[in-house]
């Protein structure tokens, strides 16, 4: 749907909405669109009462970005904080959590494709994070 902003020739101004401009154009044609005051049918479309400004748009995109990492940051923190690491053993200690044969508690670390797809077909439940690395170690 697309809303048009209108005039008849008495300079009533009006909304509109139609499917498209195409169908805007083949109402005209045919005389289907009338002013709701008038019912005059000599209608054109009139700039919309409302603009964009560029510079705002880049503003706040910029804006959005930083908050964006902002909140990356805060999840790469609390996984940091509030999950043990167990690196390249993610998949063995999940099957173990999963099993009984360990306590459960959070963890993260890597897995590869081949490991993923065990922990799907046995119906454990993870996700991937992608967390940035520290600038301060050499990895």
């Amino acid at each position: 749907m697309i809303v048009f902003d209108l005039k008849c020739s008495n300079d009533h101004t009006f909304e509109g909405w139609f499917d498209d401009s195409r169908a805007f154009n083949e109402q005209k044609a045919k005389g289907m669109i009338t002013c709701p005051v008038c019912e005059d049918t000599g209608i054109s479309k009139v700039p919309s009462t409302f603009a964009i400004k560029a510079s705002q748009i880049a503003a706040d995109s910029s804006c959005v970005q930083k908050d964006l990492e902002n909140i990356g940051e805060k999840i790469a923190d609390f996984v940091k904080n509030n999950f043990e690491d167990v690196g390249c053993k993610f998949t063995t200690e999940a099957l173990k959590m999963h099993y009984g044969v360990s306590e459960l508690k959070n963890i993260r670390g890597t897995s590869t494709e081949k490991e993923e797809k065990i922990l799907k077909d046995e119906g454990i439940n993870f996700f991937k994070i992608p967390v940035p690395t520290d600038p301060n170690t050499d990895s």
